[in-house]
């Protein structure tokens, strides 16, 4: 349990060792807060991650590695996500978006009404600080093709196929993308 000071939540962080390679995972008491790669793009800001622990990362830990392995399509965690208003309508089509399927900027663009851009949607696309738990990595540009991720385009790729794996041992998926 994390202590409390002041009315704030104090945060905790582990780091867990994946098959895509060490992530960091972000917590305020029960609910996950934060899941960054290595060398993450943008930088999350470090002091917000708290002290160390390793204790009570057990559940998103499991989960992960379930998803990972293909054998879980979604995420059954306890989540917060700070960001502007705009940024988690964003995520929150995001994460409206189907296992094992893609959309485009502009078709989130779209989906938010008049005067939005999909860069604009990139932008806040690349703010998530849920990564993987939050599929940003579902979102890829207009002709199909993988365009920027917080982790690299290798582990976009990585993800996608994960997913479009276990969509077809499901009898579910229709082509993979162009990426």
């Amino acid at each position: 349990m994390t202590a409390t000071t002041g009315g704030t939540r104090a945060a905790g962080h582990t780091v867990l060792a994946t098959s895509l390679g060490e992530l960091t995972v972000v917590r305020e008491e029960e609910v996950v807060t934060g899941l960054y790669f290595p060398r993450h793009w943008p930088r999350p800001d470090r002091t917000a991650f708290g002290s160390r622990t390793d204790e009570g990362f057990e559940e998103v830990a499991r989960q992960l590695d379930e998803y990972l392995d293909g054998d879980r399509r979604a995420f059954e965690l306890p989540l917060r996500a700070r960001g502007s208003e705009f940024d988690r309508r964003v995520w929150e089509l995001i994460a409206e978006v189907p296992y094992g399927e893609t959309t485009t900027y502009g078709d989130i663009a779209r989906a938010l009404g008049t005067g939005i851009e999909p860069r604009d949607v990139g932008a806040a696309v690349g703010r998530n600080p849920l990564s993987i738990i939050v599929p940003c990595h579902r979102v890829v540009g207009a002709t199909g093709k993988l365009t920027g991720y917080a982790g690299g385009l290798d582990r976009k790729r990585a993800l996608l196929e994960i997913e479009h794996a276990g969509a077809l041992r499901a009898g579910q998926a229709g082509a993979a993308g162009l990426w």
